[in-house]
């Protein structure tokens, strides 16, 4: 069966490699933001397909009969238009998400829908964690009354401003060396996205530990599909077994 993968994650390579070694015909796209990514096994596509219109072309002309959004749960646009360039087709679309982080007993969260919001929440003279990605920085680093470290894998487009410091690493992260970390930076609040997953809740743990504050960005709503929240379930929902 030829399946398209939209990856980007740990979850979406380790989804191809298992549809590889069943035999299918898998081709993963990537959007080509990150510097030597680890690729998966079978084809790959690197870059944007064009809105809408270029991602229905390119299922029809490869002839693609599954597709699975297998993206950031924050991809944004790629994920809507999956949707709709399913809809368009008529080819199957299954969404892999990785269920949400969930507040725990006596963690201090509070919950926005937007960046902009959650730069708002912020108090005067925050020592801030900041670990949502490129999207949305400008809208934080505006906060010149609040002190930021910020951690992404790749470099941002933006030079950092004299409140901000930025830090490049790439998870995962322990809850000891989380603690390290927001301790050594006299870290007040942690602003995050509910990515979901293992490989960066050990932040979470460690905020809950420390006292520090989360403000935590909600997921968006991407629209109809299949949704799973396993491997073992992406693959039973593909129609293909175990």
């Amino acid at each position: 069966m030829k399946i398209l993968i939209l990856g980007g994650t740990a979850e979406a390579r380790e989804l191809a490699n298992r549809l590889v070694a069943m035999g299918h015909d898998v081709t993963t796209s990537l959007a080509g933001r990150t510097q030597d990514p680890i690729l998966p096994e079978g084809d790959i596509r690197m870059g944007k397909f064009g809105g809408i219109p270029g991602l229905a072309a390119y299922l029809r002309a490869a002839r693609m009969e599954r597709i699975v959004d297998a993206t950031h749960p924050y991809a944004g646009l790629i994920s809507i238009n999956a949707v709709a360039a399913a809809q368009q087709t008529g080819i199957p679309l299954v969404r892999y998400m990785r269920p949400a982080w969930e507040q725990r007993m006596g963690a201090d969260w509070i919950t926005v829908e937007t960046a902009a919001e959650a730069a708002a929440a912020l108090p005067p003279n925050a020592d801030v964690l900041l670990t949502t990605g490129h999207t949305g920085l400008e809208q934080f680093l505006e906060r010149d009354d609040c002190q930021f470290v910020v951690r992404t894998i790749e470099t941002p487009e933006i030079d950092m401003p004299r409140h901000a410091s930025l830090l490049q690493t790439r998870p995962p992260y322990d809850v000891e060396s989380e603690m390290r970390l927001m301790e050594r930076e006299g870290i007040t609040h942690l602003v995050t996205k509910n990515s979901g997953g293992a490989q960066t809740a050990a932040k979470l743990e460690a905020a809950q530990r420390l006292g520090v504050k989360v403000i935590m960005i909600a997921r968006p709503a991407y629209g109809p599909a299949l949704e799973v929240a396993t491997i073992d379930d992406a693959i039973s929902a593909l129609g293909l077994g175990g």
